[in-house]
């Protein structure tokens, strides 16, 4: 009994001992988590503000970089009007090979000789100048009238000078004469557009003429020739035939002036606006195709417009003013201005599917591999047939990316140094390049049984 006493533990704080010691333990173990806890909290914290931070300034970049886009398109169509105006008012080349046609329109010769035939009906006497016509030049003139020296003697007259103005007007003189004139007065469009300078285009009010005085005299040649001598007595005859005629031409002769000081400036001031909104925008991909898109429907609608304008202008034509004519004149004047609208939007449209089939997107990724695909097989049976690349399949292999760089700058290159491109010649570059790009996948392509391991990528 006094060993088992004496062997029990003893009683009272020195019993209590570990028990308290295992409690501070765990308190102290619950801080330090709890420590751990908050610290943990305030980083997530400041990574989620610096997040938000960083999305705002995103956010802030994206919207920047929409306004600069939408900026952009919306200059593209002014862009395009500045081009032409600059071009048919600078270039002389241009501005001949544009009215040039014009000479050869039957709508233009027709409405000229009516001009000319009217000029030189008002300045006839008649009777004085059949009077006096000489014996021997009375029966060539009873021929070349149908037979009418009597009766319905105007009339025979006034046809009669209406086929030798239209065969004036259809003459090579007169196409030759047109250039000419036409390439003299190259500097008297800026009278048109700008309402100052001289020549034989004027601008009066609302209506710009040029000067048929030349094929009046020789109109009045060709009478002399048919027998009606007496013509060569006419004053010089001076008559104006009308190119451009609008009430509001004071209001787009001021826009276009505008347009021409700012000439090729503008249409590198919207690419570059289109180009900074791309990168200033996160998506820059998607910023792309959104902003030639816009190019393209904005450009578009300028092309529309053009069509619009031209309805409405010829339906208010002056009844003494020829429709046909008034339009085939329109179209001459803006037919470069539509060969610019057609060669963008394709532009746009070009770069718009080049940027979209190179991204991550699943429709763009089944193109690509239909690509592939093709190319792969077309390899495949060259492969069979016992064609070999030798040493240039692994070189092409091995710098395939560089290589198609390379090609899509050349294309690149000639079309900005094509003089005056088409929507046709942009099409028919963007053919050549996808040829030069099948031609390098073809030759990049590893020989079937030689793709990396573990199957093809």
């Amino acid at each position: 009994m006094v060993a088992a006493t004496v062997s029990d533990p003893p009683s009272g704080k020195a019993a209590r001992g570990p028990v308290v010691g295992d409690e501070e333990a765990r308190m102290a173990d619950a801080g330090s988590e709890r420590a751990e806890w908050e610290e943990l909290r305030g980083r997530l914290s400041a990574l989620e503000d610096e997040r938000a931070r960083r999305s705002s300034r995103h956010r802030g970049r994206s919207l920047l970089g929409a306004v600069l886009v939408v900026l952009g398109c919306l200059l593209a169509p002014l862009a395009v009007v500045a081009a032409w105006a600059a071009d048919v008012v600078g270039d002389t080349g241009r501005y001949v090979a544009t009215v040039e046609p014009l000479a050869s329109n039957p709508a233009v010769q027709d409405a000229v000789a009516d001009r000319a035939t009217d000029a030189l009906m008002s300045r006839l006497d008649l009777p004085a100048l059949l009077a006096d016509v000489t014996p021997a030049d009375r029966p060539r003139l009873q021929q070349a009238l149908g037979g009418r020296l009597g009766g319905a003697l105007e009339g025979a007259v006034r046809d009669f000078v209406r086929d030798e103005a239209r065969k004036a007007a259809a003459s090579d003189a007169f196409k030759t004469v047109w250039t000419d004139a036409n390439r003299r007065i190259h500097s008297s469009l800026d009278k048109a557009l700008t309402g100052s300078g001289g020549g034989a285009v004027r601008l009066t009010d609302d209506t710009v003429t040029l000067d048929l005085g030349p094929l009046v005299d020789q109109v009045k040649q060709r009478l002399v020739d048919a027998g009606l001598t007496p013509a060569e007595h006419i004053p010089a005859v001076h008559t104006d035939f009308t190119l451009v005629r609008s009430d509001r031409i004071a209001r787009y002769r001021t826009y276009l002036r505008l347009l021409q000081l700012a000439g090729n400036w503008l249409p590198v001031l919207a690419v570059l606006l289109i180009a900074a909104g791309v990168l200033l925008c996160v998506r820059r991909r998607r910023a792309l195709v959104a902003g030639c898109a816009g190019v393209a429907v904005a450009t578009g609608l300028l092309g529309v417009g053009l069509s619009v304008f031209r309805t409405l202008y010829l339906d208010r034509l002056p009844a003494d003013v020829s429709p046909a004519a008034a339009g085939a004149v329109y179209d001459a004047l803006v037919h470069f201005l539509r060969t610019t609208v057609r060669m963008v939007v394709a532009v746009a449209v070009v770069v718009a599917l080049g940027a979209w089939l190179t991204g991550p997107g699943r429709y763009a990724g089944l193109v690509r591999r239909l690509w592939s695909a093709g190319i792969g097989a077309v390899r495949t049976t060259a492969d069979r047939a016992g064609l070999r690349t030798g040493p240039v399949g692994p070189f092409v292999r091995r710098h395939h990316a560089w290589i198609g760089g390379l090609l899509v700058a050349v294309a690149l290159v000639v079309w900005l140094l094509w003089s005056y491109p088409t929507g046709w010649v942009v099409v028919g570059i963007t053919l050549c390049l996808l040829a030069a790009l099948a031609v390098v996948e073809f030759l990049a392509s590893p020989k079937p049984g030689n793709g990396p391991p573990g199957g093809p990528g």
